[in-house]
């Protein structure tokens, strides 16, 4: 069920011959941008320029993502079989994969790979990184080509003071920015909407697609867009289509000829007409979301195979190299309908970020919560693993291929996309009795993208605040099994939010409270110690 400040179809049903929409259903898409804004501040949703705007595509790993099988510390010698006797991946060992001279990650992709006749995931040992310190689950292989081209940066010991262990909180203060805050309704990414200029004139700033509006999109001052499938965005029960939406609209006209009083929330239900009917008409100019326009290809035979890959493995045929040896030793990701649901999500928010103005939209992928029976480099979260890699590799590969190139009509190209990984905590350093991992603190961002700073960050005995080796180290600098935080998420989302999307300092003051001066502003964008609860931290780290 969508968020209620979304009208659903049926709920279009029953008010539309009750109230009247008000409001005139004439297209916005010949309006200059610059006119759209009004005098919002900054420069979100304007086109730099190449005529582009940046964009931004989030993935909400829900379930809290067991950061220290992700981005390994491998050189901490408490990451061992004493500490994690089922879920420790074994170092890879200089020589083999790992040239120790000139520290370049060296992960059989393209012309390194063992050829068509191995199994995909077939290497079960972490991929040394460039820093020496760190490695990467054997599942994320698919990050190399980003990694090595400079476009990745992998965040370590992400976290917020007072970090709290339950799902439900720290969901809710990833999203609205504040944490400890269970008050506050709006989410980060709503609020930089807001500040757009955009959100109360555009029919799409801000996207999800999920089975309902996340926080994250969430306020009450102006209408996001969730859709759970894009192929059944209609009303009336007519077909997604030209013929369709004509009477979709003339509906919509008719309805509008109803007045009504001036009352509360009144604007909203205007820009929720209006914002309606222009993205029927947006939605069906998009050609993508269907399964047999799932047509988008790798540019190279990938992973050494005989040809290239499918970038969105929505269904059984198209993952991976099941396409030439019917092999399921040969799928990129696992062939489940919740994965297969996840990629078709995942296509939808590339689609709707090329195609149209939208500035923000994003998914999820859940199942992160691996109490029991996690697994090492095979199972549970290595399934999981598998589905993020690809995931980055094939948004990488769709916005290079298929985005902007200054001649066609998409609007974003790979430099201007930058791509998010939020999960709301890590998990604990020991495993548990069950073979998995309980709740805990710091976690993992990774972002991605063709203007990021990448490499390593936080997973390094020579950070500014340094990782700390052993029993008594970082893994256990909370408590006694839990990792501590040395970067804040929020410095992470306000360096994006501000560098990338465009944001003035006042308006990330205003999108991220704490970017207040007089709150913790210095320590987000600066770092040093926390005022709320002393604990060092790096701030910004510079990725844009």
């Amino acid at each position: 069920m969508n968020h209620p400040n979304i009208i659903t179809r049926r709920r279009f049903l029953s008010r539309s011959f009750s109230i009247g929409a008000g409001v005139a259903l004439g297209t916005l898409t010949d309006i200059p941008m610059v006119l759209k804004r009004a005098l919002a501040e900054g420069t979100i949703g304007i086109p730099g320029p190449n005529g582009r705007t940046r964009k931004l595509l989030f993935i909400f790993l829900r379930g809290a993502n067991d950061g220290l099988n992700s981005l390994i510390p491998v050189r901490d010698n408490a990451y061992n079989t004493a500490n994690r006797p089922n879920l420790y991946i074994p170092e890879d060992a200089p020589g083999s994969m790992y040239d120790e001279t000139t520290g370049i990650a060296d992960i059989h992709l393209s012309t390194s790979s063992p050829g068509p006749q191995f199994s995909t995931f077939w290497y079960d040992k972490s991929i040394t990184l460039r820093n020496g310190f760190a490695g990467l689950h054997p599942s994320l292989k698919f990050l190399a080509p980003g990694f090595n081209a400079g476009d990745l940066a992998l965040c370590h010991r992400i976290g917020y003071p007072r970090q709290s262990r339950s799902h439900f909180d720290s969901q809710r203060y990833w999203e609205n920015g504040a944490p400890n805050n269970n008050t506050d309704q709006e989410g980060i990414f709503y609020r930089a909407m807001v500040e757009s200029g955009l959100a109360h004139t555009a029919p799409l700033t801000g996207v999800s697609i999920q089975s309902a509006l996340p926080l994250i999109l969430r306020g009450s001052g102006a209408a996001m867009t969730n859709l759970s499938d894009p192929t059944r965005y209609d009303l009336l029960g007519v077909p997604n289509n030209s013929a369709g939406q004509l009477k979709a609209l003339t509906r919509l006209q008719k309805a509008a000829g109803f007045p009504f009083p001036a009352k509360a929330n009144r604007e909203l239900l205007d820009l929720q007409y209006r914002n309606m009917a222009q993205t029927l008409e947006i939605f069906d100019g998009i050609t993508g979301f269907t399964e047999t326009e799932n047509t988008f290809e790798d540019d190279v035979a990938t992973d050494g195979d005989v040809g290239p890959y499918y970038l969105f493995p929505t269904a059984t045929e198209k993952n991976g190299g099941y396409r030439y040896h019917a092999n399921s030793e040969k799928l990129v990701v696992d062939d489940s309908s919740s994965c297969k649901s996840f990629f078709r999500n995942l296509k939808a928010a590339a689609l709707v970020l090329n195609n149209t103005d939208a500035i923000i939209a994003g998914t999820e992928v859940t199942g992160w919560d691996t109490h029991n029976s996690q697994g090492g480099t095979t199972g549970t979260h290595a399934n999981l693993l598998r589905r993020l890699g690809w995931a980055m590799y094939a948004l990488r590969k769709y916005f290079m291929r298929y985005g902007a190139d200054g001649s066609g009509s998409a609007k974003a190209a790979w430099d201007d996309v930058m791509i998010v990984t939020l999960s709301e905590f890590g998990r604990t350093t020991v495993q548990n009795g069950s073979g998995g991992t309980d709740h805990a603190e710091g976690g993992t961002i990774f972002v991605g993208g063709g203007a990021v700073n990448g490499g390593v960050y936080g997973c390094n005995p020579n950070d500014p605040v340094p990782w700390i080796p052993g029993q008594t180290g970082s893994m256990f600098g909370v408590g006694n099994r839990y990792l501590k935080r040395a970067i804040d998420y929020r410095s992470v989302l306000g360096e994006i939010i501000r560098d990338h999307l465009g944001a003035t300092p006042d308006q990330l003051s205003r999108i991220i409270d704490g970017y207040k001066p007089e709150k913790e502003g210095a320590e987000l964008s600066s770092g040093g110690a926390s005022s709320v609860d002393g604990t060092e931290t790096i701030g910004e780290l510079g990725l844009v």
